[in-house]
């Protein structure tokens, strides 16, 4: 049985990929800050593991992947948007937050998860990244300017990993409709474009399935009346 640890998988977009992969027979582990939340994504399916960790908490991140053991497949999806508004109306606070999740959480994931692929001679990383990785959202900053650094991170374990048998790839999602849009909506007063979740689910299942001589290094999903080309 193939073994995939979602991060961010108690809501959202972590939720709906997690589902989706146990109803495919794959063994998921599933990490997020709320034990009860991804108690009931688990559903007492025994091929579902939980693992209540914080991803900006090395030593939990830690300890929740040595909890999950062999590991094929990492979804590195927390994230979180922050407060929209212009660069000074944003207080600092939740600038440190927003980094700490979006991009601190995914480099200690993705390095826990490396640590144990490159041992093993094989494995994939998936990152979330988001079209705010390419283009930006208006009065997003702090989501934007973090999205962009992951697509770095992407970028070097792909080249890092090369060697190792270790796939490193990216899925640029634009608005699934998640709890995180319909907040969104509510800051700006306008609810974008949107599509159903369960296609962003199938295309990280297609990245996941992929044999290791293959990659999909960069992968964009989004709603198709959304402004991604000609934006920004």
């Amino acid at each position: 049985m193939k073994r995939i640890l979602i991060t961010g998988a108690s809501a959202g977009i972590g939720a709906s990929v997690a589902l989706h992969f146990l109803d495919s027979g794959w063994h998921v582990g599933l990490l997020a800050r709320r034990a009860e939340a991804l108690e009931a994504v688990a559903d007492g399916r025994p091929e579902a593991t939980v693992l209540p960790a914080n991803v900006t908490d090395a030593d939990a991140v830690e300890a929740a992947f040595e909890n999950f053991g062999q590991i094929d497949v990492l979804f590195n999806n927390a994230g979180t948007f922050g407060q929209a508004g212009l660069i000074d109306d944003v207080p600092v606070d939740v600038w440190h937050q927003v980094v700490a999740v979006n991009l601190t959480g995914m480099f200690l994931c993705a390095r826990a998860a490396f640590k144990r692929m490159r041992a093993q001679g094989v494995g994939r990383i998936i990152n979330n990244g988001s079209v705010s990785a390419h283009v930006p959202r208006e009065h997003a900053v702090c989501y934007t300017t973090t999205k962009h650094a992951v697509t770095g991170l992407t970028r070097q374990l792909s080249l890092d990993g090369r060697p190792l048998g270790i796939s490193c790839g990216q899925i640029d999602i634009g608005n699934a409709r998640t709890e995180m849009i319909e907040e969104l909506a509510a800051q700006t007063g306008q609810m974008p474009p949107t599509m159903d979740v369960e296609d962003v689910a199938q295309g990280v299942m297609y990245m996941a399935n992929l044999p290791p001589e293959a990659n999909v290094q960069f992968m964009t999903v989004m709603a198709r009346e959304m402004p991604y080309v000609g934006r920004g």
